[in-house]
């Protein structure tokens, strides 16, 4: 039978005996907040048990009294002092800050979690050299199944959506580029317009927006699944290695896929944009393709060829360390998912803006 808890006063000194503890603590809070004696002492020297309730009804009626507490061994005064140092007032409602300093903080913890980002992915980058180095080293750890199987998925299965949505763009591009030039009497123009910026830029770019979207959220959605089941962690214990099994065949399939991706994506736009000019403008097929040899320069197809893989690897090494960084539970994968595609297109726009300088600098206009 638990031992009840009970107290009893002698002139400036309370006495406690029995469990302090919550099963043994019964009507005792209640008699407490009606005591009204003068106490200096509180003696628990006959206290048999104290856990964490009766020590924070020890506390607060020694606070309230200005009393000292004496009787206790070590484990209950060590109970006794985190109960007090807890005892800390609690803001209701945080303090309001002024607009602009609201403003400044979230512009400041925005710099900062990039500043962090951009230090992880660059670190991220690194071992996955290290992991190619060491399968270079060591072919036999090489994956092909894995490598092939991812080619299906960032390839094979995106060639309708990329060539429907190229096709669509090239006839975009052809028609907003016709209207604007037949008024100054140059429509036969557009065949430049579409030619050039097909395959130096909007071919390469929105695939990789499409590849971002379509693989780089599943990179980081199925490998942030499976840290969540903790298959990531049962690898390393047979020791194989993450990097080589999950990350490698991902970043490799990216790099070597995209450059096929982007000339493909390319050929449905400038598709697209002849069968408009054929349409509208009355620009057979066989001038189309003459016109497009004489004004659309080789180092345009190098341009798109050289921007490929960079844009295929910042897209797999963006989706497989969100991927690697889910922990906690189900919801990460979702934010960790949208942060990979986030990151990814926003790189790969940074990125081709950088390119973009840099060719016209190196006189690839």
């Amino acid at each position: 039978m638990t031992d009840m808890a009970a107290f009893s006063f002698d002139r400036d000194t309370v006495r406690f005996t029995g469990s302090l503890s919550l099963a043994a603590i019964g009507s005792l809070p209640e008699q407490l907040r009606t005591f009204q004696g003068q106490v200096a002492h509180v003696d628990l020297s006959a206290v048999t048990r104290i856990d964490t309730v009766g020590a924070w009804l020890i506390h607060r009626f020694a606070a309230e009294h200005d009393a000292d507490v004496t009787g206790l061994d070590a484990d209950g005064k060590h109970l006794l002092s985190q109960v007090a140092h807890a005892d800390q007032p609690v803001a209701m409602r945080p303090a309001s800050l002024g607009s602009f300093t609201r403003v400044v903080g979230e512009i400041g913890d925005a710099v900062v979690q990039t500043g962090r980002t951009l230090y992880g992915l660059l670190g991220f980058l690194g071992a996955t050299l290290i992991a190619f180095w060491h399968v270079t080293t060591h072919p036999r750890r090489f994956r092909f199944n894995a490598v092939i199987q991812r080619f299906e998925v960032v390839g094979v299965s995106a060639l309708g959506i990329i060539g429907l949505m190229s096709f669509l763009i090239g006839v975009v591009i052809a028609q907003q580029g016709a209207v604007q030039l037949q008024q100054f009497g140059a429509e036969f123009l557009t065949i430049n317009l579409v030619g050039r910026i097909t395959l130096r830029e909007l071919g390469v770019l929105m695939t990789a927006i499409m590849v971002a979207g379509r693989s780089g959220s599943a990179f980081a959605a199925q490998i942030g699944t499976m840290k969540l089941t903790e298959e990531v962690d049962a690898m390393r214990t047979i020791g194989v290695s993450p990097m080589e099994a999950l990350v490698l065949p991902r970043v490799l399939a990216s790099v070597i896929m995209m450059p096929l991706l982007g000339m493909y994506a390319s050929l449905w736009s400038i598709i697209g944009g002849g069968l408009l000019c054929w349409i509208t403008l009355d620009i057979p097929p066989v001038t189309f393709i003459q016109r497009l040899r004489e004004v659309v320069p080789l180092t345009d197809l190098y341009v798109g060829l050289i921007k490929a893989p960079v844009f295929g690897l910042i897209i797999a090494i963006a989706g497989c360390f969100q991927g690697m960084l889910v922990e906690g539970d189900a919801e990460q994968v979702g934010t960790r998912t949208t942060a990979a595609v986030v990151q990814a297109i926003f790189l790969v726009i940074v990125l081709d803006a950088f390119f973009a300088v840099f060719f016209t600098a190196i006189g690839w206009k």
